[in-house]
């Protein structure tokens, strides 16, 4: 446990990544795993995970995201994208999923089935997209998390237009929405921001207990 305090207290919103150096498809893959595990209501999963590599794409995505240098000068850009059609089909595919992987009948899941149908039914639209993008922000504290053991940098981010990114990446045709995006590689020698003392609240400050 020290050592994930540890590797937590060392990472930080990397604000200059070296653009030379990159993520091995080993420790990639790791991370991909750890996001593929991450918590999820019911355990749905309702987004994809979009792994932008392209530079001449991730050029287009800077410039919707106020110019942040993170977009194009990280290893890797990852955007979590949150479904925007989740409905009984869904539902279905998650059900025989866990079907065929735990060998178990379909039939006798029809009672988690009905129960997620009903929740999911009874939501508008608005609201259904709201929930469905929470799910992409506890998959991405999953990834950052994961980062910080591989003491890879890791930096969150809500600053950038969803619209530009659903056009250029064609979101709207999958039926998609760019939630939250990351940015991952290794920090610069010339970030400032990595020598900063990690400021937080207190445990007095922040934990209530009754």
């Amino acid at each position: 446990m020290s050592t994930l305090l540890d590797n937590l207290n060392w990472r930080y919103a990397t604000k200059k990544f070296d653009a030379t150096k990159k993520i091995s498809e080993a420790d990639l893959n790791t991370l991909k795993e750890a996001v593929r595990l991450s918590a999820s209501s019911y355990g749905l999963q309702p987004f994809k995970v979009v792994i932008v590599e392209n530079p001449e794409l991730r050029e287009k995505l800077k410039a919707e995201a106020w110019g942040q240098t993170q977009i194009t000068e990280a290893s890797h850009l990852l955007i979590f994208a949150n479904d925007l059609n989740l409905d009984s089909k869904s539902v279905e595919a998650y059900i025989k999923n866990i079907s065929e992987t735990r060998s178990v009948p379909v039939e006798a899941l029809e009672g988690f089935s009905g129960m997620m149908n009903n929740v999911i039914s009874n939501l508008s639209s608005e609201d259904k997209n709201i929930w469905t993008a929470k799910q992409t922000y506890i998959a991405l504290g999953t990834l950052l998390s994961a980062a910080a053991e591989l003491r890879i940098d890791a930096t969150p981010m809500e600053g950038f237009s969803a619209p530009a990114f659903n056009e250029i990446l064609g979101f709207d045709k999958l039926g998609l929405n760019a939630s939250v995006i990351a940015t991952l590689g290794y920090r610069h020698e010339e970030d400032d921001a990595q020598h900063y003392k990690k400021v937080r609240k207190s445990q007095e400050e922040l934990f209530i207990t009754l």
